[in-house]
């Protein structure tokens, strides 16, 4: 098999908060589809370096800050592509096409797949989802989780994990769909572990266990309710790419009282395996939100974790 094509691509929005795409041109690869305006990377150059090269030579503008959003890791049926997407915060200039092809302004929430590669479509993934996943400690005090839930919901935007061993699976339920409004109101989410029915019933995300990975066939929630999946290796990250989960969740990146005794993947690891993801990657395993900034500088989305992240409520 060949070497993976190194691409890049940048998202530029307009004061409307629309995203840039261009169309790629007839008879080449993907032809008629739309992108994230880019280029492939020489030999010589840096990811951020080609960047500003193709932008500067696509849309007439110079780049001035370029902050890493995810690397996706693509097989296509006829080349493998690696793609590094930026976010370009800020540039100089006026957008215009400098080499013939069609662009359009475009909201977020209008982007579908079946108009776009797959591999940027792991990059509007990424684009929908917040830095932040937060994972319930496990309690059986109903009333202080939902108190402790409805505070973090209120603070900056993420994603809620209801990890609840000690309740019933009907309290678990009810919890989810009284924080579920409040959730999506705030463009995140609630999420269910494992519990597949469960979130099919209320409409709320779900994150699938890795063993739940190796045995299902098919996405078992609909494009319109985020899936997620627990990932410890490269096998578990295929499946969950197989399977069109909207993210993982790998770890455990460091030890953990949580799961005591569970080997650690090491920062390294942890890296090497986003590098080859295809999908967004939260980092989990004795991370704090103080992580988030490394995470992301190792290609991850972001950070999940349980302590640190509930301050005035203890973690199990």
């Amino acid at each position: 098999m060949s070497a993976a094509l190194e691409v890049v691509a940048g998202v530029l929005r307009n004061p409307q908060g629309q995203v840039l795409l261009a169309q790629r041109r007839p008879g080449g690869d993907l032809a008629g589809l739309w992108e994230f305006p880019g280029g492939k990377r020489e030999a010589d150059e840096s990811a951020e370096s080609a960047l500003v090269r193709e932008l500067r030579e696509e849309l007439g503008v110079g780049a001035r800050e370029c902050s890493p959003l995810i690397r996706v890791s693509w097989q296509y049926a006829h080349k493998a592509v690696r793609l590094d997407v930026y976010t370009v915060e800020r540039w100089q200039g006026t957008v215009q096409a400098q080499e013939g092809q069609a662009l359009r302004w475009s909201p977020l929430a209008a982007l579908t797949r079946d108009s776009m590669p797959a591999a940027d479509w792991s990059a509007v993934r990424a684009l929908r989802l917040p830095p932040r996943l937060l994972i319930t400690p496990d309690s059986s005090d109903l009333r202080a989780l939902a108190d402790a839930a409805q505070r973090a919901l209120a603070g900056p935007r993420c994603l809620l994990r209801l990890r609840l061993p000690r309740l019933p699976q009907v309290e678990s339920r009810a919890l989810a769909a009284q924080l579920l409004a409040r959730a999506q109101a705030r463009h995140g989410d609630v999420l269910l572990g494992g519990d597949i029915d469960g979130a099919q019933r209320l409409g709320c995300g779900l994150q699938l266990s890795a063993r739940q990975l190796a045995t299902l066939s098919a996405r078992p929630l609909p494009e319109s309710q985020l899936c997620g999946a627990s990932c410890h290796n490269a096998q578990d990250l295929a499946r969950a790419t197989v399977l069109d989960c909207d993210f993982a969740v790998l770890g455990p990146v460091l030890p953990t009282p949580s799961h005591p005794g569970a080997p650690a993947l090491g920062w390294p690891r942890f890296a090497a395996l986003c590098a080859t993801a295809a999908l967004p990657v939260y980092a989990l395993g004795g991370l704090t939100p103080a992580d988030h900034e490394r995470v992301r500088a190792l290609g991850a989305q972001g950070v999940a974790g349980i302590r640190g992240f509930w301050p005035g409520m203890a973690a199990a």
